[in-house]
This record gives structure tokens, sequence and C-alpha cells, in this order.
């Protein structure tokens, strides 16, 4: 008799930055008293605790590091930056796999200064990516391109649609690179659950390409710069159940992450936003 699949709230993972007010040891400690089995890494705390350490108090507490972010920021044209910022991107790697996470996220990197070509940018990004992927397939990490809302591509990512990510991914095997369907990235766009079936593939889940599945809401009016306007669940416009079905049924049964930058949840307890989060995503993604 094969192993029952993990139930949706087992898989839910909490995402590093949206308890921020949390050191690693808190985080530890607040999830596994709340029953949230998977974290979600950023590598500045990882990196002032220690990768070796973090993984360690990770797995003493029972957690499983679902994501570590973020790498990526490949789009510049000077050589030296190049070179510079693929050498921190193997270090990235070296951490994840240090973590035991399967998955580095990336962010593609905006615009050069004074350009506008962002097709070009685009295809330094799949150069990097071509240079990083055996790397990355020596530690068994995947390299998970991200998405980013269309606001961001002048000065942070240049993929701003799942389409333009897939269309980056499918140039390398499946194991190896891999996207990140974010929903307050993607809920605008109306291709989205076409693409998402796109990234399902045909192989199962061998040939998925859907590497982190993240949630937060969308909510009005952003902030200036939108960065840190990411909604708790429910309380925008996102169809989130929507995005988990849609995932679900491209074959993705991997974490689902909760990433929510907002200064009003970090100026509160974070015991009592993690209740919270198990709360609106039992009601909202279930």
């Amino acid at each position: 008799m094969s192993p029952a699949a993990p139930s949706l709230l087992d898989r839910l993972s909490l995402n590093q930055e949206t308890v921020r007010q949390w050191s690693l040891p808190e985080l530890a400690d607040g999830c596994a008293r709340a029953g949230v089995r998977g974290v979600g890494l950023w590598r500045a705390p990882v990196r002032q605790y220690g990768p070796a350490a973090a993984a360690r108090l990770m797995r003493d507490a029972g957690l499983r590091v679902t994501s570590l972010c973020r790498g990526g920021f490949f789009t510049a044209v000077d050589p030296g930056e190049r070179a510079a910022a693929l050498d921190d991107n193997r270090a990235a790697l070296d951490e994840a796999a240090a973590l035991g996470t399967d998955t580095l996220v990336l962010v593609s990197g905006g615009l050069p200064p004074g350009s506008r070509d962002l097709r070009g940018a685009r295809e330094r990004v799949a150069d990097a990516l071509a240079e990083l992927a055996p790397y990355a397939a020596e530690r068994h990490v995947r390299l998970a391109l991200e998405p980013l809302h269309p606001m961001y591509a002048a000065d942070r990512c240049v993929v701003s649609t799942l389409a333009q990510a897939l269309d980056l991914a499918e140039r390398f095997p499946a194991d190896r690179v891999g996207v990140v369907v974010d929903t307050y990235h993607l809920w605008w766009d109306d291709t989205v659950g076409a693409q998402i079936g796109r990234a399902g593939g045909t192989g199962g889940a061998a040939g998925s390409r859907i590497a982190a599945f993240q949630l937060a809401d969308w909510v009005t009016p952003l902030p200036e710069g939108a960065l840190l306007g990411r909604g708790q669940l429910g309380d925008g416009t996102v169809d989130l159940r929507w995005f988990r079905e849609r995932v679900e049924a491209a074959g993705y049964r991997g974490p689902v992450e909760v990433e929510i930058f907002h200064p009003a949840l970090w100026a509160r307890d974070g015991a009592e936003v993690l209740a919270e989060i198990v709360r609106r995503f039992q009601e909202h993604v279930g």
C-alpha cells in the first residue's frame, strides 16, 4: 500500500522574510511550535549565522528548508560585474547545498543604467544560466527563475511573465532550471493558467518546471515602490485557491511557501502572525 500524500497544511512553508522580526532560532522554534514543517530562508541571515549551523538548527527542529533566496542579477554588461555576479551565485549554490534545499530562487536583474535593450538583457540571463547549470547540478540544487511583476522590469527583473521565464528555462534540462510561480507577481496575467500547464510538462514530476510555489496577496493602494506591499492571504484581489488548483493540476505537489513583505506584519508578534497565516491558508488556499 502506497503512503498517503501529504495534506496541504503539511506542505505549508513559511518564508523567513514574512516574519523578519524573528532570528533564525526564533524562526525554527516558532515554526516547530506551530506545526509548520517548511521554511524558506534568505542568504544574509544564513550567512551571518553560518550555513552549516543554520542547517543543523532547522534539522534539529524537524524543519525542511524549502528554498534559499536569492541568487541572480545577471544582466550587467561590464565583464567584471558579470564575473562577480557569477561568483556570488556559485556561493549561493554552495549555501543552498549546505542547507539541504534543492531550490535556489533567482531574480534576473534589471536593465543596466542607460539601457533599453530588454531582449539583450534576457539573453545575458540565459548565458548566466548556461554557466551555472552544471555547477548547480553537481550540488543537486535547481536554479529557479522567478518572474516579477512588470513594474520591476527596469530596475530589478527583466523577466516579467511566466512565459518569458519558461522560454529561458526550457533551454535547459528540467531538473536543472525551473521557474517560480508567485501569486503576487503573476495574478494579473490572463495567460498564466495556460503557462502553468506548460510548466507542468509532459513527464510528470520529473518533467515539471515548477520549482517553487509562493503565495502573497495584492492589496491597494500600493506603497511607494510596492516592494513592501505584499498583502496577507485573503486581504487582496488574488484568487489564491485558483492558483493552488492550477499548479496541482500541472502536477506540482511540493511546498506552498508564504512570502509576504510588509512592515505591518514585521511590527507584530511573530507567533501571532504565523497563527494568522495558518488560519488564512486554510481559509483561502485549502
